[in-house]
This record gives structure tokens, C-alpha cells and sequence, in this order.
């Protein structure tokens, strides 16, 4: 079920992919609709949050820059269960916060890159997903964007008509590890981004 705020969004949003973007989906038999999953996308454009959401029936939590966390602004972003995070300093809190919805059987969407691709192509992840991985036991489900950077590219105000493909691939689940270190966390990290660039 969907809080009435979060439907007319996921409506209103879902509406303008299809009719604006003509939104074209690949691989929606490999979508993980039930049960804990950390969906994991490339980054191209401020699109991408809600394209992603538009994926499933049920609500799901996303990271958004603490800076939007005002005004109107502050209490929109809650109700789209949005999590704010510090890209200047980042620290462990959003992380953990990730972790812990996991945990609690959550579905929540991370761009492993860190930051939106100026030229569209897919950047390094970071190892902060190889931790939150490791640390929530979380399957993943790898997600490719494309076409949402020439539909509104980074730093542009101004909406284009693009068509827009998001590619679902196969799910990865990662056998447990007692290792906890930067450069395990990376190889999970690189290990993710390694299923989204071949989708």
C-alpha cells in the first residue's frame, strides 16, 4: 500500500515517464517485488529517483541531498521517504539509516557511483554500498539507466524529450563474509557495478 502523498507522486511521476519519455522497460521478469532488496542504478539525472520508484507497487527509500530538506521542500522529501545526506561531509548517519530499513525488510534505492555521470558514463561505485551490503545481508537488484541524461542532464534546468530505458538485470546475492574492510567492501562495490555496466 501507498501513503496518498507518495501514490500522487509515484502517479503523477509514472504518467510523465510513459507519455513524456516513452518510457521502455527491459528485463521486468528479473524485478524482486517481495521481500528486503537494495535496488542499485547508475546515475544520469535528477529523473532518476522516481523512475526507479515507478518500478514497483509498494513504496521504497532513496538518499537526496540534505540541501533540498527545506521549506515545502523539507516535509515533500519525507513524505517520499527520502533520506537526507550530506554530499560535502558525508559521515556514517545515512548509512546507517540504510541499514537499518534493510534490516526491517525495506526496499531502498542507492546510486552507487555517488553522484550523477556528467557524460553518461558509468563512474566507479563506492565502497559505501559494499558495506551496506555487507552489513544488512541485502540482495541486490541491478538497474541500468539510459537516456534520462539527455532528457535533463546534470547541472540543466531544462527538460528534453529523450526516450528513456531502464534495464532490470538478474538479482546478486553476495554469501556472507566476515571481512570488514574498505577493500572487501569495494570489491562488492565494483562487483555491483560490474552487473549494471554489462545490462
Amino acid at each position: 500500500m501507498m501513503r496518498w502523498i507518495y501514490w500522487l507522486g509515484w502517479m503523477s511521476f509514472g504518467a510523465a515517464y510513459r507519455s513524456i519519455f516513452g518510457l521502455r522497460i527491459v528485463g521486468a521478469e528479473n524485478l524482486v517485488t517481495d521481500g528486503t532488496v537494495l535496488v542499485a542504478s547508475n546515475h544520469q539525472s535528477f529523473l532518476d529517483p522516481p523512475l526507479i520508484g515507478n518500478l514497483y507497487q509498494t513504496e521504497m527509500y532513496f538518499l537526496a541531498r540534505k540541501t533540498l530538506f527545506v521549506g515545502f521542500g523539507k516535509w515533500l522529501y519525507k513524505q517520499w521517504n527520502a533520506i537526507p545526506v550530506d554530499q560535502d561531509r558525508p559521515d556514517m548517519a545515512s548509512l546507517k539509516t540504510i541499514i537499518k530499513l534493510l534490516q526491517q525488510g525495506q526496499r531502498v534505492l542507492v546510486f552507487p557511483e555517488g553522484e550523477r555521470s556528467e557524460n553518461g558514463k558509468i563512474l566507479p561505485g563506492q565502497p559505501g554500498i559494499g558495506l551496506i551490503v555487507a552489513k544488512s545481508g541485502a540482495r541486490v537488484q541491478p538497474v541500468r539507466i539510459s537516456g534520462a541524461r539527455e532528457a535533463l542532464p546534470r547541472g540543466s534546468g531544462r527538460i528534453k524529450f529523450a526516450r528513456i530505458t531502464v534495464t532490470i538485470g538478474p538479482v546478486i546475492d553476495f554469501a556472507a563474509d566476515d571481512t570488514k574492510s574498505k577493500d572487501a567492501y569495494q570489491k562488492i562495490a565494483d562487483r555491483i557495478m560490474s552487473e549494471i555496466s554489462a545490462l
